[in-house]
Formats: structure tokens, C-alpha cells, sequence
């Protein structure tokens, strides 16, 4: 049992061009500007999964702590917790959804940006906004193996908590169910490190973007 989760995000930035009172609209340049910012903000429902989903699996690593602690003779007491421990387990579950459905909308808004990339005249711009595409897109795609690795530690999780519950368990049983949690924890690490590995990528490359398209921006919020 351990604590996994910790991603970073993508930044905030504001711009510092006025585009609103252009006669002609916004640029190719500030158009996929306004698209990645709106990225930003509809990941912030992601962002803020982040500290519960630790304090969550480090109440819950306290009590499987404790149930472990404990003998036969403590059964009762032992169920008690297991309990508890599955109702954190079913929060963690909300939680990661609800980062899912917040990821979901990130992309679909995300997907509007090839249109507006289009229009850039410049080749050598186009192609830092097409390793953008190519960064975030391998982020997405990384985003749904953890999910997946995630719900199905979590499910492990779920499995462990009932096994606690029966007083018939064998100790052979509880070790070859929790090498299974260690091991489904193992593959959600690998994909959480290789999801920062993309968001950290794209922040740069965005940096980059921004700057050889002349954009003069300040950032509020950096990735961590």
C-alpha cells in the first residue's frame, strides 16, 4: 500500500496583447492562444482531485496499517476498519472520475485548436504548434492508462478490504491479493510519471509556441 498520486498540470498564462478591439478579429497566433488557456481552465476541476485523492489514500494506508496490526481476536474490530477503508476506496473512485469527465472536456476543447493552426502562415510556427498537438495528444492517450491502471488497483483495493472481513482467510490468500495491489500500484506509477513526463513537454513546447509566435505573456501559475 502506498501514495501515488501527484501529476502536474498545465500552466496558466494571460496574455498581454489586447485583441479585442482588433478590426480584423484575433490572429491564427491568438486564437490557438485563446484554446490552450481555455485547456487550462477546464482542467482546473482535474487540479483540485489532486490533495484529496492523497489525503484519501493516506487515511486509508492509516488504517490498513492498523488492520494489519491487529490479530484474530480483534476481529470485530477488524471488520470495523475494513469498512471504513472501503468507503475511502469508493471516494477515491469519485474522485478519479471526476478528474476523468474534466480530462474528457479538456480534449474535446483541445481538438478545436487544428482548425486555428490552419491559418498560421508561418511553417516554422505551424510545426511548433503541430508538436503541440503531438505532445498533448500523447498526454491524453497516457491520461487513459492510468485511469485504467488506477480503477483497477482500486478494484484490487475493494477485493483486499472484503478478504479482511472473512474470518476464514488464509494468509495465502491475503499475500497473493496484496502482490497484486503492489504490483497494479507498480504499473500506476509507471503511468503517472510517464503522464508528467508529456505535461511537462508540453509546457515547454507551449512556452516555445508562445514565444516565436510573439506573444508577450505572463505566467500565473506553473506547473508542478
Amino acid at each position: 500500500m502506498r501514495n501515488v498520486y501527484f501529476f502536474k498540470t498545465v500552466f496558466i498564462s494571460v496574455l498581454l496583447l489586447i485583441i479585442a478591439g482588433c478590426s480584423n478579429g484575433p490572429t491564427p497566433e491568438e486564437e490557438i492562444y485563446a484554446v490552450l488557456e481555455d485547456v487550462v481552465k477546464l482542467e482546473e476541476s482535474f487540479k483540485e482531485q489532486q490533495n484529496p485523492l492523497v489525503e484519501l489514500e493516506q487515511k486509508e494506508k492509516e488504517l490498513y496499517d492498523e488492520i494489519i496490526a491487529l490479530s484474530m481476536k480483534d476481529f470485530d474490530k477488524i471488520v470495523t476498519l475494513s469498512k471504513e477503508a472501503q468507503s475511502l476506496v469508493e471516494e477515491r473512485k469519485e474522485r478519479i472520475d471526476t478528474e476523468y469527465e474534466s480530462i474528457k472536456e479538456s480534449k474535446l476543447k483541445f481538438d478545436t485548436v487544428l482548425e486555428s493552426i490552419g491559418k498560421l502562415e508561418n511553417e516554422d510556427l505551424e510545426q511548433d504548434a503541430m508538436e503541440l498537438v503531438d505532445l498533448m495528444t500523447n498526454r491524453y492517450n497516457s491520461y487513459d492508462e492510468l485511469y485504467e491502471s488506477y480503477n483497477e488497483a482500486v478494484q484490487f483495493d475493494k477485493e483486499l478490504y472484503v478478504l479482511f472481513q472473512d474470518k476464514e482467510l488464509e494468509i495465502e490468500n491475503l499475500q497473493e491479493q496484496i502482490d497484486t495491489i503492489n504490483k497494479s500500484y507498480d504499473k500506476v506509477i509507471a503511468a503517472n510519471e510517464k503522464f508528467n513526463d508529456y505535461t511537462e513537454s508540453y509546457n515547454q513546447a507551449k512556452i516555445k509556441f508562445y514565444e516565436n509566435a510573439g506573444l508577450e505573456v505572463v505566467y500565473e501559475d506553473s506547473a508542478e
